[in-house]
């Protein structure tokens, strides 16, 4: 069975979500590989709205198991609400859930450490959602990070936590003019967190390798979106993990040999929440049309998300990055009342032209969009689910992005409700 990467292509907020949730029917399994619970899905079933931050968007569907891999980091108090949330609207969770072993803990040092630095940046601050995730995984890689299974060993719980107090709670005190953390309250709140999920913790390489091995298809979920990976977004404006599809790998353990086709996922238009360059931000009346049309606003946190003309220079980007076997293009019903439309397909920066993305802040932030205008449809796409009946005009525009891109669009949304979507190419059967 097919074992399918699906991949934010812009700055994430595309509507991973709701692609996830209809795919979740093709896939045995659903596994989220990065990320915290600073990114949110919004998915629409029967006129009934979810927001998942933790938990994979197959939970939605009774029968599906769902991963959280070691590749994210997790806040306890923030899963345990979200686990509770959905048990009381009914979902299942109890013999669906697994959580690696492995995973990182984001600590309450981690929450006064990000809005603190963010704080002391001023106009220079990268836009955290201040949850912690930025510390959490520097732990991590300074390799100092509690885990997941140090919650099922009480006294190296507390050595560890001993140990990093010793330094962050004179770091807290001295640079940031905060309290000191008392040791004693932490441990009694996080003995408390494993009581209530510790049947959850798993070794989950294992787990979802043996999944493989017994022909289950599985699914693996990622947060956020390529121009935020650390690696290769557009840093320092960038989350704290790999959101690209090589994260899959190593957010779950498992070999790139198993992967069997990856799919992107754009909007019609572009968004960014937070700071950073984005070269077609619309700050007039249209940029604030798309923000409310497309009800562009944080599920996680309520920012209103920056709205821009689609750039194609940043999806043809995630296309060469990620290995997208195809896009799934999500809002299209938003462009429906524009009669002219914008697609970037190059920048101008100081007389020179790039047609592919540059990396240079200078470039970025210095840069006019180079503009392909395309004539609107102006014609509702809003629950279209078959190809042919989209219009004409609306037909043509996806067909100039594919070739603007260099790959096909297979999927195409037309509203948030979960069967309002055109299926061209199913990456479990066609991929």
């Amino acid at each position: 069975m097919p074992n399918i990467i699906v991949v934010g292509a812009q700055w994430g907020d595309e509507g991973k979500g709701k692609i996830i949730d209809i795919l979740s029917k093709y896939a045995d399994v659903v596994a989220r590989y990065q990320g915290g619970h600073n990114a949110g899905h919004t998915v629409v079933v029967n006129e009934e709205e979810f927001i998942l931050h933790l938990i994979p968007s197959g939970i939605l569907h009774r029968e599906k198991i769902c991963i959280i891999g070691n590749g994210v980091v997790i806040d306890p108090e923030a899963l345990i609400e979200e686990i509770e949330g959905l048990e009381n609207r009914g979902v299942a969770i109890k013999d669906n859930l697994f959580i690696s072993k492995n995973s990182h803990l984001i600590m309450p040092y981690h929450r006064i450490l990000d809005r603190e630095s963010e704080r002391s940046k001023g106009v220079k601050s990268i836009g955290t959602t201040g949850r912690g995730i930025g510390p959490a995984y520097v732990d991590k890689m300074a390799r100092i990070g509690i885990r997941m299974l140090d919650l099922l060993e009480p006294q190296i719980f507390r050595e560890k936590l001993e140990a990093n107090l010793s330094h962050i709670n004179n770091l807290l005190h001295t640079i940031y003019k905060t309290d000191r953390l008392d040791i004693e309250e932490i441990i009694s709140k996080y003995m408390g967190y494993v009581e209530r999920i510790g049947i959850y913790i798993t070794d989950v390489s294992m787990l979802i390798n043996k999944f493989m091995k017994d022909g289950k298809s599985i699914l693996f979920e990622g947060a956020q979106g390529t121009l935020l990976d650390v690696d290769h977004g557009t840093y320092p404006y960038v989350t704290s993990s790999n959101a690209t599809a090589g994260g899959a790998c190593t957010g779950l353990g498992i070999g790139p040999t198993k992967i069997d086709g990856v799919l992107g996922v754009s909007k019609a238009y572009t968004t960014r929440v937070g700071g950073g360059p984005f070269p077609t931000e619309l700050k007039d009346e249209t940029g604030e049309s798309l923000r409310t049309k497309g009800r562009e606003y944080g599920a996680t946190t309520g920012r209103p998300r920056r709205c821009g003309w689609l750039d194609t220079v940043l999806v043809r980007y995630s296309v060469r990055i990620n290995g997208f076997n195809g896009i799934a293009l999500t809002k299209l019903d938003i462009l429906d009342e524009y009669p002219e439309i914008k697609i970037c397909i190059g920048y101008k920066y100081k007389g020179k032209i790039y047609d592919e993305m540059p990396h240079e802040h200078s470039v970025l932030w210095g840069c006019e969009p180079v503009y392909e205008k395309i004539e609107g449809w102006q014609e509702s796409t809003i629950g279209i689910k078959a190809y042919k009946d989209l219009p004409a005009k609306a037909q043509a525009y996806i067909k100039r992005v594919e070739y603007l891109v260099g790959v096909s669009i297979d999927i195409i949304s037309t509203s948030q409700k979960r069967d309002d979507t055109i299926i061209k190419r199913n990456p479990f059967k066609d991929y």
